[in-house]
């Protein structure tokens, strides 16, 4: 809609993770240099891990093209990670060729080693792929570790990657997966990109979009410092501001997006709206909840000093004594 008014050949801003829109800072070439490492050098169980939006299913397009390239690279690729134990190994086996229909869980497995074992007579290498990991279950997550066992006395005949966001990490620290932690070969972690990064990032989609000569007029800096404000480096989020901002700024025929058309879209998308969690916090009693609670006992003590008999006014005198009390 608006790729000829600003004289782009493609939409630089699309959601779908492209591998040629990758932008690679540092640590994005680090983690996706780790993935490939692990997987050629046959470490057997790698972590990636990432807050929502950092661009991890784009690092693993990137990856999964470069096996592509490859000969000797099998993979299966399972981006659903709700389902259940045996469900999980027909998933894989099916994503691999294999048959599974009628098979029950031995027989599957049995499939599955004998495939593992023919491509590693051949030196070829076969990788198990799990997007969404932190939605794993305790079952599935103790089926992967039982698949780690899946080696000769030299190698790993199943590489897994596992992909996911923090809490996939919280899981793989608690005790009841202690041994699976302990398999972990590689580790890495995506973070958002800081002001420059963001910078760069928005620069080299507009350049791949065909706005070479125009790319500062178009996201001036002062539009993009907004951007970096409001999506705090999250590519996705900044793909979403910038796309809208794109739609905005040809609405209102103007040639270059200002920071006002980003705030308002951070707000119509509520972007400075963050959802406190359902679960109740303590704030712990002030000092007026110590007051008030010590006048009510005073005021009860108090009655029941003038409501009971004359000898048991030996007995109340300890709480009576609070009343001179400087609370």
């Amino acid at each position: 809609m608006y790729k000829s008014f600003f004289n782009l050949t493609r939409n630089p801003f699309e959601l779908t993770p492209d591998p040629e829109f990758l932008f690679a800072t540092k640590r994005h070439n680090e983690a996706l240099a780790a993935l490939y490492y692990g997987v050629r050098r046959h470490k057997g169980f790698v972590v990636l891990t990432g807050e929502v939006g950092t661009g991890k299913t784009l690092l693993l397009r990137c990856l999964l093209q470069l096996f592509k390239q490859s000969k000797d690279v099998a993979y299966a690729y399972v981006f659903n990670s709700r389902l259940a134990p045996t469900e999980f190994l027909q998933y894989i086996l099916s994503d691999f060729g294999l048959t599974t229909s009628g098979k029950n869980k031995s027989e599957l497995l049995l499939g599955l080693g004998q495939y593992l074992i023919s491509r590693s007579n051949k030196k070829q290498t076969t990788v198990l792929i799990v997007d969404e990991a932190h939605h794993l279950s305790a079952d599935i997550l103790e089926e992967v570790r039982l698949l780690t066992n899946l080696e000769t006395t030299d190698d790993k005949l199943l590489q897994i990657l596992l992909v996911g966001q923090p809490e996939l990490d919280e899981k793989l620290d608690s005790i009841g997966l202690r041994q699976l932690k302990q398999r972990v070969a590689l580790r890495s972690h995506l973070d958002p990109l800081d002001g420059e990064e963001t910078r760069g990032y928005i620069e080299r989609r507009l350049q791949i979009a065909g706005a070479n000569s125009h790319t500062g007029t178009l996201f001036p800096a002062q539009t993009v410092a907004a951007v970096y404000r409001h999506s705090r480096g999250f590519p996705r989020l900044i793909n979403t501001i910038c796309e809208n901002a794109l739609v905005t700024a040809y609405a209102k025929q103007l040639h270059s997006v200002t920071p006002e058309i980003i705030h308002g879209i951070a707000e119509d998308f509520r972007l400075g709206v963050v959802q406190q969690p359902a679960v109740e916090r303590n704030e712990g009693i002030g000092e007026g909840d110590v007051r008030r609670a010590a006048k009510t006992l005073l005021e009860m003590f108090a009655a029941l000093h003038k409501a009971a008999p004359q000898d048991r006014e030996e007995e109340l005198r300890l709480p009576l004594e609070v009343r001179g009390r400087n609370l």
